[in-house]
């Protein structure tokens, strides 16, 4: 359109985007939210900036200056698995269904701290189970994986925790459980091996009594479908 000054449109454009903001922000569909437990904030808030201090950094300094409440917001998030029943979960979204297909959820991004250096380790879960009478939603077995990665963690123990939850919440005839996840405390510091991985199993039922069924499972999670 001719003789139209781009600038107006484009300043135009912003003012509506605004006003729009602006209503949502009335109307409560946008909110930002934080749950945390003030009286537990303020006490690790306290605990890194006195480590902070240590460091000899300086923590009046514009940069520092709120890091210590926002260190103790996202460890209260990474570690808010504690207060999460995976079993409940799982038996919210419980269906009777006449099945004993195999069921596989591959590809669930998990982000866990170790716990022995409290540095992230990151990855993907792979989870199957037969069903013996009851399926659940698809999307509890990614909750299941958050409720246990946030956490303090060793993968080990990750592993086994998940198919535990499963099985207690299911009573399928198995559960398979695989999780491939890079170490950030090999990774940045200690031996430095930037290329490593580690990969962990738990199978139990037909998983583990049953090759063929197993082989199934770890072919399926092994296959690119396009």
């Amino acid at each position: 359109m001719e003789g139209n000054n781009p600038i107006l449109i484009l300043t135009g454009f912003k003012l509506i985007l605004y006003i729009f903001a602006q209503q949502y922000l009335k109307m409560g569909i946008y909110k930002k939210t934080e749950e945390f437990q003030p009286e537990a904030i303020d006490h690790l808030s306290n605990h890194v900036k006195g480590m902070l201090q240590i460091l000899g950094e300086d923590t009046s300094r514009e940069g520092l200056e709120k890091t210590p409440s926002r260190v103790a917001k996202s460890l209260g998030f990474m570690t808010k698995g504690y207060d999460e029943d995976a079993v409940e979960i799982l038996k919210s979204a419980l269906f009777v269904e006449e099945t004993n297909e195999m069921v596989v959820v591959k590809d669930i991004e998990l982000y866990s701290m170790c716990e022995h250096h409290m540095l992230p380790f990151y990855g993907k879960a792979h989870i199957g189970y037969l069903p013996r009478k009851h399926i659940t939603g698809l999307s509890k077995m990614a909750r299941v994986v958050d409720v246990f990665s946030r956490r303090l963690q060793v993968q080990e123990r990750l592993t086994m925790e998940i198919k535990d939850a499963i099985q207690e919440a299911l009573d399928p005839l198995g559960v398979a459980v695989v999780i491939e996840a890079k170490h950030l405390c090999m990774m940045m510091r200690g031996v430095q091996k930037q290329n490593s991985s580690t990969v962990t199993s738990s199978f139990n039922g037909e998983f583990l009594n049953n090759l063929a069924t197993r082989k199934e499972f770890l072919n399926v999670i092994s296959t690119k479908l396009s």
